[in-house]
């Protein structure tokens, strides 16, 4: 079974940056595409970033200029490097993988979330 680890969170100052890392791990599976969301207490989560196999890569408004999402396919991890980061980035963040087995079952999973903070 495909499971999805993160890591990378933890406390800054706003201006500083952080790297958040996602490593997908199982028998054989192929990702579709893998993304970043946020959630902080009272709202929905929300797209921060994502690509899919394709090459394409979509942004958040808020985070465009400043967060970039990278792969590395031979370790099956997802990257987002968060620069010049703001009070406003603080939330939880999650990593979505979608994909499927070598049995052809479609997968939608979630990491189990890393906190970010940035203080002011």
């Amino acid at each position: 079974q495909v499971h999805l680890v993160e890591s990378g969170g933890g406390l800054v100052q706003a201006g500083g940056s952080l790297r958040l890392s996602c490593e997908a791990s199982g028998p054989r599976f192929s990702i579709n595409a893998m993304g970043w969301y946020r959630q902080v207490p009272g709202n929905e989560r929300e797209l921060v970033a994502r690509f899919n196999s394709g090459g394409a890569t979509q942004y958040a408004d808020s985070v465009k200029g400043r967060f970039t999402i990278s792969t590395d396919y031979a370790k099956n991890t997802a990257y987002l490097e968060m620069n010049n980061l703001k009070p406003e980035d603080t939330g939880v963040y999650y990593c979505n993988a979608m994909g499927y087995s070598i049995s052809y079952e479609v997968f939608d999973l979630w990491g189990q979330g890393t906190q970010v903070t940035v203080s002011s």
